[in-house]
């Protein structure tokens, strides 16, 4: 009975995800790009040896940019840049590696002060690393790991970046947040959640910090040529879930079920290549997109005492001002 059971639903599953892929060819709206419009920019990518992040710095290579990858794993991200050169052909960008771990303030400002050492310009910040649900852990600094590295390491990066983003304005910001921010809530009485801790709700506040400081940073940028936006990829098949555990036989259906209902990392990374270099996206700021449209956020997200408050705890807590 479970095999005939197992057996309909492998069959299910692939008649949905032929489906699926027939209408996503024949709906999905393709936006191309003049090759070579990003050549002569600097981007810097974090997170981005897998997932999302790989394909935005596949796809933006094409374009002929010049990227830096912000990565935490020296080896990986060296991997990652080989097959990308590989995928991206001779005529393409550049590649640097640069070793960024967000889990620590003390190599944010060591890749901050590299970068401007090094760096002439900064056209495109793209703000994508996270961890997603992973159980209680601190960072070096001793915070909640996912409000650490999805919010506050993003938070410091991008401060100090902000002088040369001027510089080499008009440039821009992207945040790369999640819809899960709806079920998030700025607890700040607990924002380090060391009196409870639930790693979905954790997750879902870290993406509502990355909206509320998308919303207060566009109001602090404006008349400087910096613009910033976010965007909500949606859900898309990376490693990103590594941390879930997912019952042994329930494993097939799960990658069946990815396969046929889960975006791939380009189409993700859609959003978040459009926000760096399309020319419709010239001077908008402060929005949140997604499939490259701007799209309407729950209030919370858009809250102004609540940014503003978010804001001056963060600046205090990553050590910019005591």
């Amino acid at each position: 009975m479970s095999t005939a059971v197992l057996l309909a639903a492998v069959l299910g599953g692939g008649v949905i995800l032929l489906a699926r892929r027939y209408f996503s060819r024949n709906s999905a709206q393709i936006i191309r790009y003049s090759a070579g419009m990003m050549r002569g920019k600097t981007v810097i990518v974090t997170g981005a040896n897998s997932g999302i992040g790989k394909a935005t710095v596949a796809e933006l290579l094409k374009l002929q940019a010049r990227v830096i990858m912000a990565c935490r794993d020296q080896q990986r991200a060296e991997e990652a840049a080989r097959e990308l050169r590989q995928e991206a052909g001779s005529d393409r960008g550049e590649v640097v590696i640069k070793l960024l771990d967000l889990a620590s303030l003390k190599s944010v400002n060591s890749f901050c002060e590299e970068v401007i050492k090094e760096e002439p310009r900064l056209d495109v910040l793209i703000n994508n690393a996270g961890v997603y649900q992973c159980p209680y852990t601190k960072t070096e600094d001793g915070f909640e790991m996912q409000l650490g590295v999805n919010h506050l390491g993003h938070f410091l990066l991008t401060h100090l970046l902000l002088d040369l983003l001027k510089k080499s304005a008009p440039s821009r910001i992207v945040v790369v947040s999640s819809k899960l921010y709806k079920y998030g809530e700025i607890n700040f009485d607990d924002l380090n959640s060391e009196l409870s801790y639930n790693k979905s709700f954790a997750y879902s506040r870290s993406k509502l910090a990355n909206l509320l400081f998308t919303h207060e940073l566009s109001k602090r940028l404006e008349e400087t040529g910096v613009t910033v936006n976010a965007l909500t990829p949606g859900i898309v098949r990376t490693n990103l879930g590594r941390h879930i555990n997912i019952p042994l036989l329930a494993k097939p259906l799960f990658n069946l079920a990815s396969w046929a209902f889960f975006k791939t990392p380009l189409e993700g990374a859609e959003s978040s290549i459009y926000l760096a270099c399309s020319p419709d996206a010239e001077g908008v700021s402060g929005k949140c997109f997604a499939n490259c449209k701007e799209e309407e956020l729950l209030p919370k997200a858009v809250d102004d005492s609540v940014a503003k408050k978010l804001w001056d705890i963060s600046e205090v807590m990553v050590g910019l001002t005591k």
